[in-house]
């Protein structure tokens, strides 16, 4: 299934917002994912935020990311009834082209120990476990 891949601007934030409930992937409108707070993300050189299309319909989302050393896959979302069709693997293909133009050749991405799907797909696509670090995480709100 082929799909059609375009960058994001911020009068797409409601069509992310609906990919992300579709995909039934948390969703903070208070703070990280506000559209605010989005906008913000969108005027980053370092990020970007990628639709997938099928026939015209909006099936996908990421947002790719990168420190300038490791580049980074999150928010990756894929409508219920398009997956397992090879979707996941061209926004990821397409994510590891922008990381690359950017001058990136690691990356990387967390999945959430309930997300079992996600995992295994990454695995698929050569992702590799990585054994041996401790993710800590600091919040100033539990929104953001």
């Amino acid at each position: 299934m082929e799909v059609i891949i375009k960058k994001a601007c911020a009068a797409d934030y409601d069509l992310l917002v609906h990919l992300w409930k579709q995909a039934e992937l948390p969703f903070k409108s208070q703070g990280r994912d506000s559209r605010t707070h989005i906008k913000i993300e969108m005027n980053n050189a370092n990020e970007i935020f990628l639709l997938g299309f099928v026939q015209d319909k909006p099936v996908a989302t990421v947002l790719v990311t990168h420190d300038g050393r490791k580049g980074w896959i999150n928010r990756m979302a894929v409508v219920p009834d398009f997956q397992k069709k090879g979707i996941a693997r061209q926004m990821v293909k397409a994510s590891e082209d922008w990381l690359i133009e950017q001058g990136i050749g690691i990356f990387a991405c967390m999945i959430e120990s309930y997300n079992d799907a996600s995992f295994q797909a990454f695995q698929h696509m050569g992702y590799v476990p990585f054994e041996g670090i401790h993710y800590l995480t600091k919040r100033l709100d539990p929104d953001i």
